[in-house]
């Protein structure tokens, strides 16, 4: 028996806007954002090491990311500029997001950090931390972008799965 395809929850500009302004602790702002702007699973962004932000080539690099794979996604020069206030003041050393020094920020932490974002922005949706890579597919297929250039930077090895998002 298959299961009913549903259609993802997706953030329209305004909310993401709304929703990485929300948060007034900087690692929280910077952590909705990377997610965001890369359009990063949750196991990916809590696998970030510090070395993965290249700010010279402006990319980041995703290192074993689902399926065994590494990639890179683009550096949005906002993102760069808040990764950078971000350092300065939390000083990770292991990886680029942690709870205590040198261990990895939990999965739980995250979702609940994207929950109090909503409540603050005054987001009503069901929308979960993997909407937010679900809207950063929508947003550069909505503003023009090749398909196939989005299914690379997702990381997606088949076209028919970054379909979905031209819902």
């Amino acid at each position: 028996v298959r299961k009913p395809e549903k259609l993802p929850v997706v953030l329209s500009k305004g909310e993401i806007a709304s929703l990485l302004n929300a948060p007034s602790n900087l690692k929280h702002r910077t952590l909705l954002t990377t997610l965001y702007s890369g359009g990063l699973r949750l196991g990916e962004v809590l696998n970030l090491k510090p070395v993965d932000i290249d700010s010279k080539r402006m990319v980041i690099r995703i290192v074993q990311g689902k399926g065994g794979k590494d990639r890179e996604v683009m550096l949005s020069p906002r993102l760069l500029k808040l990764l950078r206030a971000y350092w300065l003041e939390y000083r990770p050393t292991t990886f680029l997001f942690e709870g205590r020094p040198g261990k990895q920020y939990s999965s739980r932490s995250v979702q609940a950090v994207l929950k109090n974002a909503m409540a603050k922005a005054r987001i009503d949706k069901n929308a979960t931390v993997h909407s937010l890579r679900h809207s950063f597919a929508t947003h550069l297929l909505e503003d023009g972008v090749d398909v196939r250039f989005v299914q690379e930077l997702l990381g997606h090895k088949n076209l028919s799965t970054t379909q979905i998002y031209t819902h």
